[in-house]
């Protein structure tokens, strides 16, 4: 089981209830590197997708449209196989 929790397609309801829209974004063209959160991280994939791999726990695909949440302290690979635009917020 993955540290890292996926929704799919969340309605636009709640995703204007988060106010995801007013949250910064970040892009990335295909690659891949590590990464450690040091904070919980929830993010929303406008476009592109993602196999993110963590250190203890299976890999996820992330794609357009998933509503992620990244965990404080995690720490995991990326690999960026479609170019990315995402929101994101950290807590």
């Amino acid at each position: 089981m993955s540290p890292i929790v996926i929704q799919s397609q969340p309605s636009q309801i709640e995703l204007d209830k988060l106010g995801v829209q007013h949250w910064p974004t970040w892009q990335k063209q295909p690659s891949e590197f590590d990464w450690h959160y040091d904070a919980t991280e929830v993010c929303y994939l406008i476009k592109g997708e993602v196999l993110v791999t963590p250190e203890q726990g299976k890999a996820v695909l992330i794609k357009a449209g998933d509503l992620v949440t990244f965990p404080a302290d995690l720490n995991c690979q990326w690999q960026v196989k479609q170019a990315v635009l995402k929101h994101y917020q950290f807590y």
